[in-house]
């Protein structure tokens, strides 16, 4: 059963004559025939009396005649409404962030995306690069803002944005707080708080190459996963992570932030945005654009 059985049933219905309904629908008898036998044997039930004088309903006809109606007049207007883009209607643009992106770069985004478009909706997702890839591919989220991975789906399209700034975070009482700036030959012999590889690849190769540029192994007291576990072990003075700068505002009453010198061939966290290729949504394609027209003023701070 589709639509247009249901609107050659509907037109018959109406006129009571196949010659009238079929010039109605601009089709020949037959053809307008044939599609309500076949609508009848997909249902299982006669829908019509035919005779060689006239049409009529049957019973079973009549019920049907009027769900299908209200189905042909909910489905036009379905129609109308997406062929006239929404454009009366509140939209929702639904972005996906990890951490860092959700606590820095996408607030300051979103300040110059919404006064162009006050009537949006922004639903914002944080999570780990590893669970945003598939949100974004099944079409749950429009656009991602991530560490790129190795591979990528060849459905989607990245663009790289900026490398993020590190910092050293250090209990509030540790010797080191007071220290505007550090290398890692300050804390080579301290135990080292180590983003879990599987889930923050990124994190952790960096801090693990910070040890192995500068001729050390680092002592990991820790693998954690989240960031508030990081800090918090952190805090509790079982060891020292190597974290994003924009953490710094996060448990700033037990952990300092230093600022760490990172050697040429670190240049910091790689930071992504990520979407489907073939998207022409016009809230994408602003916010792609405000993006690359105020990338430097929006990862200055980062």
């Amino acid at each position: 059963m589709d639509i247009n059985q249901l609107r050659c049933f509907v037109a018959v219905g109406k006129e009571l004559h196949f010659g009238r309904a079929a010039q109605k629908m601009e089709m020949m008898p037959a053809s307008l025939s044939r599609f309500i036998r076949l609508l009848e044997e997909d249902l299982g039930v006669r829908l019509l009396n035919r005779s060689t004088r006239n049409v009529s309903l049957t019973a079973e006809g009549a019920l049907f005649f009027d769900d299908a109606s209200k189905l042909i007049d909910q489905f036009d207007a379905l129609a109308k409404r997406f062929k006239v883009g929404l454009k009366d209607e509140r939209r929702t643009l639904r972005i996906g962030a990890i951490d860092s992106a959700a606590r820095g770069l996408v607030p300051a985004l979103l300040n110059l995306f919404v006064p162009l478009h006050p009537h949006s909706d922004i639903h914002i997702i944080e999570d780990k690069t590893i669970n945003l890839m598939p949100k974004l591919k099944s079409g749950w989220l429009d656009m991602i803002f991530i560490r790129e991975p190795q591979s990528i789906d060849a459905t989607l399209a990245v663009r790289f944005i900026t490398r993020e700034s590190c910092v050293l975070a250090v209990p509030i009482q540790h010797a080191l707080a007071q220290r505007e700036r550090v290398a890692v030959a300050d804390f080579q012999h301290e135990a080292m708080i180590i983003p879990d590889r599987r889930t923050r690849p990124h994190s952790h190769d960096l801090t693990m190459s910070l040890f192995k540029l500068a001729g050390f192994t680092p002592h990991i007291a820790q693998f954690a996963e989240e960031k508030q576990t990081i800090l918090s072990l952190v805090s509790a003075g079982l060891g020292l992570a190597v974290v994003p700068a924009s953490y710094r505002t996060m448990n700033s009453d037990s952990v300092s932030y230093i600022a760490l010198d990172l050697p040429e061939k670190i240049k910091g966290l790689p930071l992504s945005i990520a979407w489907q290729k073939g998207n022409e949504d016009r809230f994408l394609l602003d916010m792609l654009r405000l993006l690359h027209e105020h990338q430097r003023e929006l990862t200055a701070k980062l």
